[in-house]
């Protein structure tokens, strides 16, 4: 079945770019079916060649390719760095949360209790959180998850219900977390890793992340709320519009395919539901520069070199211009 396209995604264009962009997204739609298909049938060949038998079970995630995870080492940090610094490094928690953490007098640095966030240590040091002696993760671990439904995307829950970690258990050795939340019903794409800095970066508001999200409606979405919904809406935390909004199928208006880059709390749901919409689906099919793609439901696979490099440079280039900018306000007033 072929994957829907967000390519009449709307936004103040002129015409000839919206044609032009059509025209190109449709080549790269046919170059990626006609990959699909090829790798399709070299996986079929090889098989065949291996006389391999697939044996199929209960939902579980597993791997797809690369089999094997390409793990990456962590740069020796060196020198004296603050506590709560420290802690965001031994992925025990951002680095936000790690300054909370040290002023409740849980973290006790060669056998003395340390409640300063900004308290120096080394590698050298022996530090213990909760009485639990931590160090530097040295390596990173990356994992695409295409997330099923009926999962929290939690580590643990103290209701019993089911989480993605039941999802990725026995899969790494490492101590590895989601990237953000996608509600309990809601499916798709989901960052899994330890890189607790990269963690941080792609939470952060002022990186503005992309997300596409396939969003089902119980009906039709008509014209005049198409276009308040493209204006923004405003919701009880604020004001809020998509990036891009278009029908993902021209002959299904339920299914409406939407960009955003904001993180807040339900926040698709919520802008729907605004509009008098019950949300019947919600699938994520883009975060970053992550996709899908040749991944099935419950199912996962390592990132490979290329996908954490652009993640890790993702939108710096803005980042570091907002930042100047910013100085240069400073330096004007």
């Amino acid at each position: 079945m072929a994957k829907k396209s967000f390519g009449n995604f709307q936004s103040q264009k002129t015409n000839a770019q919206k044609k032009e962009e059509f025209r190109q997204e449709k080549k790269q739609a046919r170059a990626e079916k006609n990959e699909y298909f090829a790798k399709k049938k070299a996986e079929e060949n090889s098989l065949r060649a291996q006389d391999t038998r697939v044996k199929k079970g209960p939902l579980a995630a597993k791997a797809q390719t690369p089999a094997q995870p390409i793990t990456f080492k962590k740069e020796n940090t060196g020198g004296e760095m603050p506590l709560n610094k420290y802690l965001a490094h031994c992925d025990v928690c951002s680095r936000r949360e790690a300054a909370e953490v040290i002023k409740k007098g849980t973290v006790v640095v060669n056998g003395k209790v340390i409640t300063e966030p900004g308290h120096k240590v080394t590698d050298k040091d022996e530090v213990k959180v909760n009485g639990k002696k931590i160090s530097i993760q040295k390596e990173l671990v990356y994992i695409l998850l295409n997330k099923p439904k009926d999962y929290i995307t939690t580590s643990e829950d103290p209701q019993g219900r089911r989480t993605i970690m039941d999802l990725m258990r026995g899969v790494s050795t490492q101590r590895i977390y989601p990237v953000g939340r996608l509600d309990r019903n809601t499916t798709g794409v989901l960052l899994l890793t330890n890189d607790g800095e990269l963690t941080q970066k792609l939470s952060h508001p002022s990186f503005q992340v992309k997300k596409v999200y396939e969003v089902t409606l119980d009906r039709n979405l008509e014209k005049k709320d198409f276009e308040k919904m493209l204006s923004g809406v405003t919701l009880e935390d604020g004001f809020i519009a998509p990036d891009a909004l278009g029908y993902a199928d021209p002959k299904n208006k339920k299914i409406i395919g939407i960009e955003i880059h904001s993180g807040r709390n339900r926040i698709v749901r919520r802008m729907f539901e605004s509009l008098g919409y019950d949300v019947k689906g919600l699938d994520r099919v883009l975060f970053a520069n992550l996709t899908k793609k040749n991944v099935d439901r419950g199912k996962w696979r390592y990132l490979n070199e290329k996908e954490v490099r652009l993640l890790k440079f993702l939108n710096k280039s803005f980042v570091k211009k907002k930042e100047e900018l910013k100085g240069k306000n400073r330096d004007e007033e």
